[in-house]
């Protein structure tokens, strides 16, 4: 049986990882490839490549993301949109931690 710590944490990396992709691209733009070393050197989270390209995907269809191309590269920019959902996402968990450390 999964110890429920460990359910958690894949749970916020797997369910969550739009919230890590947007944190990397605050920095600027980036490869899906930049984006994945980053996710596992950074935040220590070992995706699959189809998890995070279908990710980057959704956050692009929803408007989160943009597609730049240079030289046959696809980068991914962060627009204002995502910017503001990743602001509401540090916020939730922000007072779920809260919460949490009031008990």
């Amino acid at each position: 049986m999964q110890k429920p710590s460990e359910r958690l944490k894949r749970k916020i990396e797997k369910e969550n990882l739009w919230i890590f992709i947007l944190r990397c691209l605050l920095a600027g733009k980036k490869t899906g490839g930049e984006i994945r070393r980053e996710l596992k050197e950074k935040y220590k989270l070992s995706i699959g490549m189809v998890t995070s390209y279908r990710v980057l995907y959704l956050l692009e269809k929803g408007g989160y993301v943009k597609i730049e191309k240079e030289k046959n590269r696809k980068y991914y920019v962060i627009c204002e949109k995502g910017r503001e959902e990743l602001e509401k996402g540090k916020k939730i968990l922000e007072d779920y931690l809260r919460i949490l450390k009031e008990v």
